[in-house]
C-alpha cells in the first residue's frame, strides 16, 4: 500500500465506502397547521396550510424521551415505536392520566401528527394525573433519559446497535427558577442528549423559569398560525426559537385513536423535540464518506437556529430572538440545509407585551434553590454521582 501511495503518479489513495441515495421529500395532506408552518418558510396560505413537506423516513434510528405525564403507548398513530419508559413518582401506574405527555409524543413521532414520523418514543413519567409533581421526580426522570442514551450510544460504539443515530429529549414543564435541574439539564447535553424545553406560558422573562433557563437546552416559545407570538407565550434573552403552540391537534388518552387540540408552550417544544430527531436521523448512516460528521448537541442548536426563519414573527420583544423553526422545506441533504441561506421576513420587532395570562397547560409548580456544583468536564462515568448529588441536594431542602 505504502509503495503505491509513494508511487509518483498516484495522487491519494482512499478507501472505498457506501454511498446512499437522496429520497425525495412527500407531502402530508391535511397535517396540522403546526407541521406545515415548519416546512414553510413563508407564511401559510389557503394552498398550504395544512401540507406538510418532510422526509418521510425522518426521526428513523433516534429515541425520544418525554419527560412528562407518561404517554398512550398503544395510540395507532405510534405504529408501535412508543414504549415506556419509566415512571418515577412513586405509587404511580404505567399510564398517562393527563394527556399532557401523549399529545407531547405525538407532535414529536406521530404518524400523521408528528415532525419525525419514524422516531421512537420512551414515556418517562415525572408529572401525576394532575399535571404536577416535584424537581427531584424530573430531576431523576432526566437522570433516566441520560442513562438511556448513554446505554444506547455505546451499543452502537461497540457496532452492536447499527440503527441508532441518537436521541433527544422534550420537557414541556417548568416551574420557578432552579440551577438543580438547569444544570442537569446541561449536563445531560454534555453527554450527547439533545434538549427541547417550553419557554413557559406567563407571558413573561423565560430567564426566571427552569428548564428554559437551561442554556444549552433549545428553549421554545410559541407561535400562532397568523405568525405573532402567541398571546401567553415566555418571551427574552433565554429563548433560543419559536414553534408552533397555539391550537395544536395530536393524540390523546383515552383510546387507540383520541385526538385534542390543545395550545402551550408546551405544545411548541415538542415540535422543535422532533425537529432535532428529524436532523439527526438525515445524517448518512456510518461508513459513509458524505457524512457531514457526527453532530453534537450544541453544533445542531446553532445549525437549527442558524436556519430558522427571520422576524417572520409580530408581537416579539427586542430582547427576544425573532425566528421560526425550518426544517429545510423537505430536503433529505443535511449539509444542504444547514448551507442554505436564512429566510427573512418584513415583520419588525417590537418591544411591547400583552397583558399576564394565566399557565394554559399543566405545569411544575415546585420551586427549590438547590444546586449541583462543578459540573463543567464531567467524564461520561461520573453522571451518576452527578445526580445522586442532586436528589441529595434537593433532599436536604425537606
Amino acid at each position: 500500500m505504502e509503495q503505491i501511495r509513494n508511487h509518483p503518479d498516484v495522487a491519494y489513495i482512499e478507501k472505498d465506502t457506501k454511498v446512499y441515495a437522496l429520497e425525495d421529500p412527500v407531502t402530508e395532506h391535511s397535517a396540522p397547521w403546526g407541521l406545515a408552518r415548519i416546512s414553510h418558510q413563508e407564511s401559510l396560505n389557503f394552498g398550504s396550510y395544512n401540507k406538510y413537506i418532510h422526509q418521510a423516513h425522518g426521526g428513523e434510528g433516534v429515541d425520544v424521551y418525554v419527560i412528562d405525564t407518561g404517554t398512550n403507548i398503544d395510540h395507532n398513530d405510534f405504529e408501535g415505536r412508543a414504549h415506556w419508559g419509566k415512571t418515577i413518582p412513586a405509587g404511580d401506574e404505567d399510564v398517562d392520566g393527563n394527556g399532557h405527555g401523549t399529545h407531547c409524543s405525538g407532535t414529536i413521532a406521530g404518524k400523521k401528527y408528528g415532525v419525525a414520523k419514524k422516531a421512537n418514543v420512551y414515556a418517562v413519567k415525572v408529572l401525576r394525573s394532575n399535571g404536577s409533581g416535584t424537581m427531584s421526580d424530573v430531576v431523576k426522570g432526566v437522570e433516566y433519559a441520560a442513562e438511556s442514551h448513554l446505554k444506547k450510544a455505546a451499543a452502537a460504539a461497540a457496532g452492536k446497535d447499527k440503527k441508532f443515530k441518537g436521541s433527544a429529549a422534550n420537557m414541556s414543564l417548568g416551574g420557578g427558577k432552579s440551577t438543580a435541574l438547569d444544570q442537569a439539564v446541561n449536563t445531560c447535553v454534555d453527554l450527547g442528549l439533545n434538549f427541547a424545553v417550553a419557554a413557559g406560558n406567563d407571558n413573561a422573562d423565560a430567564c426566571d423559569y427552569s428548564p428554559a433557563a437551561a442554556a444549552k437546552a433549545v428553549t421554545v416559545g410559541a407561535s400562532t398560525l397568523a405568525d405573532e407570538r402567541a398571546y401567553f407565550s415566555n418571551y427574552g434573552k433565554c429563548v433560543d426559537i419559536f414553534a408552533p403552540g397555539l391550537n395544536i391537534l395530536s393524540t390523546w388518552i383515552g383510546s387507540g385513536d383520541a385526538t385534542k387540540t390543545i395550545s402551550g408552550t408546551s405544545m411548541a417544544s415538542p415540535h422543535i423535540a422532533g425537529l432535532l430527531a428529524y436532523f439527526i436521523s438525515l445524517q448518512p448512516k456510518q461508513g459513509s464518506s458524505y457524512a457531514v460528521g457526527k453532530l453534537t448537541p450544541a453544533q445542531l442548536k446553532k445549525n437549527m437556529i442558524a436556519i430558522a426563519s427571520e422576524d417572520c414573527l409580530a408581537g416579539i420583544p427586542s430582547d427576544t430572538p425573532n425566528l421560526l423553526a425550518y426544517n429545510g422545506g423537505g430536503s433529505g441533504n443535511l449539509s444542504d440545509i444547514f448551507d442554505g441561506t436564512r429566510y427573512k421576513h418584513g415583520h419588525e420587532s417590537s418591544g411591547g407585551v400583552v397583558e399576564d395570562v394565566t399557565d394554559v397547560t399543566g405545569e411544575l409548580i415546585t420551586e427549590t434553590e438547590a444546586f449541583l456544583d462543578d459540573i463543567e468536564d464531567k467524564a461520561v462515568h461520573e453522571i451518576k454521582a452527578l445526580f445522586d448529588k442532586a436528589r441529595a441536594a434537593l433532599n436536604s431542602r425537606d
